[in-house]
């Protein structure tokens, strides 16, 4: 498949252009004249080729409109990335989908589940009764947590170590050292729960590969994608491309969280994050989601082979159960109900359950600066967003743009 950056007609690709325009103008309106978001960018494109893409909202304070060049924090979108690299080791046969954890991390080794203690009183656990397989880390089924989750002891531990702090904590195989160190929440495979499992994975990556997490996303994915604006750290001459970043904050709206011009994306982290750490434009990430749609290839460029993505793209959770039944999260960056999950992606398995119009297969994941990105198979459709403000659950855009975007198809 060759994929055009260049805008297609909406009409020669089974859209309506009206009201194709008509979300574009809802995102502007509703959002970014409101305030609620600085800016907002649109992608949308069917068999690779785009059908709208529309840009809202300024890229600084006070500063000049996004564009097709404006960078923005992709934060967990960088996580089917991580998978990505992690299943071309399985294809080369370094590594497998079942491989016990401990067999390429064996810092994480008789790692035990949480069974009293913490908040100042040393852990007490008991064994697992499975061992954590490569599968748990891609479909978040490790036991492992996130410290903003606050809801237990363990990621109380987590916040207390700085366990996900990117500049100056742990750099990779540090962080791995410190887990083994940490009980889990439960026992892998039992439960969903939303984690730095994706980091640990990328801690893989660099043991089986023999290169840093960032040699190999650029030597064996974005240089072979050409995707030219995706990296953990933004280079000098690209740092004035690199929009703001702010947060809400109850009772006063937004804030500023992380200015372009002196962003902490501008010096290289310590902490190599699969998990959450890249920097990407709308282009660069519709090339990644055209090589999805397009079974591992993009023009002439094979990063995965079609069976591969078609078995990531499956539900992977246990009895073919979905996350309303299997999640412990307080926080992930799906709807719960019809949602399985597979290797890297959440994966529409029950339309009707999912309440928003969509495809069976279709699959997808955002970042916690309300980016997002979905791909559906059956309609050949793929959509990025990008716009810059945490957390992504503040405002429902995503059930919007989706429900727009598929009421847009004729």
């Amino acid at each position: 498949m060759e994929v055009a950056m260049t805008v297609a007609t909406p009409e020669s690709h089974g859209f309506d252009s009206r009201r194709l325009a008509a979300v574009g103008a809802f995102v502007k309106e509703r959002y970014v004249d409101s305030g609620k978001l600085p800016n907002a960018q649109l992608l949308v494109a069917r068999e690779g080729a785009i059908v709208h893409l529309s840009s809202t909202g300024t890229a600084r304070e006070g500063g000049a409109a996004i564009d097709e060049t404006s960078l923005f924090r992709i934060a967990s979108m960088t996580k089917p990335i991580t998978s990505v690299a992690f299943m071309m080791l399985v294809e080369q046969g370094l590594v497998a989908v079942d491989t016990p954890v401990h067999h390429v991390l064996p810092e994480l080794k008789g790692v035990g589940v949480y069974n009293g203690g913490g908040g100042g009183v040393p852990f007490l656990t008991k064994p697992t009764s499975e061992p954590m397989r490569m599968v748990d880390l891609l479909r978040h089924t490790s036991g492992l947590t996130y410290g903003f989750q606050n809801r237990t002891n363990i990621d109380a531990a987590y916040r207390e170590s700085k366990m996900e702090n990117w500049h100056g904590g742990h750099d990779l195989q540090g962080f791995v050292a410190a887990l083994g160190k940490l009980p889990l929440e439960f026992t892998p495979g039992s439960a969903w729960n939303y984690s730095v499992s994706t980091d640990v994975l990328g801690a893989v990556v660099e043991r089986v590969s023999g290169q840093t997490l960032d040699a190999f996303f650029r030597d064996r994915i974005f240089a072979p994608l050409k995707m030219d604006d995706t990296f953990f750290q933004v280079p000098p001459d690209k740092l004035d491309r690199l929009t703001d970043c702010y947060t809400f904050v109850p009772g006063k709206g937004r804030i500023m969280y992380d200015r372009g011009e002196a962003s902490a994306w501008a010096r290289a982290p310590k902490l190599l994050s699969g998990g959450g750490g890249l920097v990407s434009t709308a282009l660069d990430y519709h090339r990644f989601t055209a090589m999805c749609l397009n079974g591992g290839e993009l023009d002439g460029a094979r990063i995965l082979g079609r069976k591969t993505i078609d078995l990531m793209t499956r539900n992977h959770l246990p009895g073919g159960s979905d996350l309303s039944q299997m999640s412990k999260s307080l926080f992930s960056e799906a709807a719960n109900a019809g949602t399985g999950f597979g290797l890297g992606f959440a994966v529409n398995i029950d339309v009707a359950r999912s309440m928003v119009p969509g495809s069976a297969g279709e699959y997808y994941w955002g970042g916690m600066f309300s980016t997002a990105f979905f791909i559906d198979p059956v309609e050949r459709l793929t959509m990025v967003f990008m716009t810059q403000m945490s957390p992504s659950s503040v405002y429902p855009i995503r059930r919007e743009l989706k429900t727009m975007i598929y009421s847009a198809l004729t």
